[in-house]
């Protein structure tokens, strides 16, 4: 089936179809582009969505801890993912379907224009022919008929006996002249008829199917690159969605991991305060003085006088227990400014702030000692490699370090006092210090190694360091007199000088008995032979740890 055999004579409906053809690919890359306006539409809506209600972090204690606050935000990031694909789905569709569309229908209407374009070049060509054909068919007719009149004047002539000889002949030779022109006429006629028929059936055979032969090819590569525009308009959104399915996967994993039991156990968590309930209220006897009599009235007067001091003092105070029907407690937040300690926390609320404060503190001390390691051998090669840089340029660095970790450390030491005062660990002595009381023992405890204190604001009094040798540490106030037993032995890789108090001087190559390892701030106490104890850079010394070394 073929256009040019079967539609030899529609040009005009071809024109108009073609033309009806790149309309509808037009107007549905339209409807592309719509559709891609919608997706991004939705994708940015999806993320204001997730972006109204993702939590404004501002402080960490703001940060949800329930298994339905956390799963609810897993599902946020998963919608917000989802959104994502959908731009994924624009994206593809107006760069395979939109953009190949629009592209290719500049390239349909030139094609279209050129081929309609010979189309009427050859029927123009084909109109000159008739017109040349027509215009000698005339002629000749006209020149037989003038013939005709010539044959007849002659024959008049001829049959009148009046006319002349001169007259007759005269008559002859315009005949003959029509006759010769007529003549000629007719072979012009019959070539321009020929030529003309020649070039219909060219024009028919030939040049028209050609030409909507390109215009059938044409409108079918269009209906294909409609077909394949269907599909990739399609696979867009098909390709996307094992990743959107993941997404849904995602939030429903996130509904399965919630879990009641354990939000209820962190209501406990965060609201325990660690206070007992109220006892029972005593029984106040008002009904003494009735029996009192008049022989005991020294007696029934001290007792008087006692019953109105229980009177005032068991009154008040068992109304301050009511808090939990009434008043808040005095440890409410509202009550008064959050003090360094947490005292002004309940028991459990306070030593849930202490431990978090002090994992802080080890995480900030592990960082200072990771750098102070890296300062320490970058200082080795430039010793061992001058040319790679001035040693002494570390200096400061590794002195500003020294002292953010004698800074933690005693950070450290002060929140562990607090922390044991709440969970009642001080000591074998069984007194239980008020926070006042740790803040004086921190103050006059040991010095760093390096030989600075701790930079906190509240300790306005600084006691002189204690020169009791290894009596330097925090917690030595509630240790025993006697020397701790070696738990092994360490041999020193480099020299140390040890001028700051609490430090241990030791040589190159020198032996020391071990009687406390590295608790992560990077030191080991160490002793001498002759009973000398201090403390020493771990990175200087190789530690071997034995189970049964030799001790004091």
């Amino acid at each position: 089936m073929s256009w040019g055999t079967e539609l030899w004579d529609q040009f005009d409906s071809l024109d108009k179809h073609t033309q009806w053809g790149i309309d509808f690919l037009e107007r549905y890359a339209k409807f592309v582009k719509e559709r891609i306006e919608i997706e991004q539409n939705y994708a940015k809506q999806l993320r204001n969505l997730v972006k109204k209600y993702c939590p404004k972090r501002s402080s960490k204690d703001e940060e949800p801890r329930f298994t339905s606050c956390i799963a609810f935000f897993n599902i946020l990031n998963e919608l917000n993912d989802y959104a994502g694909q959908r731009e994924v789905v624009a994206e593809e569709m107006a760069h395979r379907v939109y953009g190949e569309l629009m592209r290719y229908a500049h390239d349909l209407k030139t094609e279209r224009k050129m081929h309609l374009q010979e189309g009427r070049k050859a029927q123009q060509y084909l109109d000159m022919c008739w017109k040349q054909m027509d215009n000698s068919k005339k002629k000749f007719e006209r020149e037989c008929r003038e013939a005709e009149k010539a044959q007849q004047s002659y024959e008049r002539l001829d049959n009148d006996t009046n006319a002349t000889k001169a007259d007759v002949e005269k008559a002859k030779q315009q005949l003959n002249l029509r006759t010769h022109m007529a003549d000629e006429n007719k072979n012009e006629y019959a070539a321009q008829l020929q030529n003309f028929n020649g070039e219909q059936h060219k024009h028919f055979y030939v040049v028209i199917p050609q030409i909507y032969k390109q215009l059938q090819e044409m409108d079918e590569r269009r209906t294909i690159k409609l077909s394949e525009c269907y599909r990739g308009f399609a696979d867009s959104e098909r390709k996307v969605i094992p990743i959107i399915s993941k997404c849904l996967e995602g939030m429903i994993l996130a509904a399965k991991s919630v879990d009641e039991r354990r939000d209820s156990q962190m209501v406990v968590d965060s609201f325990k305060s660690g206070f007992e309930p109220p006892g029972d209220f005593p029984f106040e006897d008002y009904s003494q003085h009735i029996y009192r009599t008049i022989s005991d009235g020294t007696i029934s007067a001290s007792k008087q006088e006692s019953g109105k001091m229980d009177s005032k003092t068991t009154v008040g105070k068992p109304k301050g227990k009511l808090w939990l029907f009434g008043k808040k407690p005095k440890w409410s937040v509202k009550m008064g400014p959050a003090l360094e300690d947490f005292s002004h926390l309940p028991p459990e609320q306070r030593r849930k702030k202490l431990q978090q404060r002090i994992d802080e503190l080890n995480r900030e001390l592990q960082k200072e000692s990771d750098q102070k390691e890296a300062l320490n051998k970058m200082k080795d090669v430039y010793e061992k490699n001058p040319q790679m840089g001035d040693p002494g340029s570390l200096q400061p660095k590794l002195a500003e370090t020294m002292n953010n970790i004698d800074r933690l450390r005693m950070e450290i030491h002060k929140n562990e006092a607090w922390l044991s005062e709440v969970e009642g660990k001080t000591g074998g002595r069984g007194d239980r210090r008020h926070s006042s009381d740790i803040n004086h023992l921190v103050t006059q405890g040991r010095e760093s190694p390096e030989g600075s204190y701790t930079d906190d604001a509240n300790q306005e009094v600084r006691g002189p360091p204690q020169q009791h040798g290894h009596h330097n540490e925090f917690d030595d106030e509630f240790e025993d007199d006697d020397p701790l037993p070696a738990i092994g032995h360490c041999k020193a890789i480099y020299p140390f000088d040890g001028h700051n108090e609490g430090t241990l001087a030791m040589k190159e190559g020198e032996v020391l008995y071990i009687i406390e390892e590295d608790k992560g701030d990077g030191w080991t106490r160490a002793r001498r032979q002759n009973g000398e104890e201090g403390y020493v850079p771990t990175s200087y010394i190789d530690v071997t740890l034995e189970k049964n070394s030799k001790g004091s």
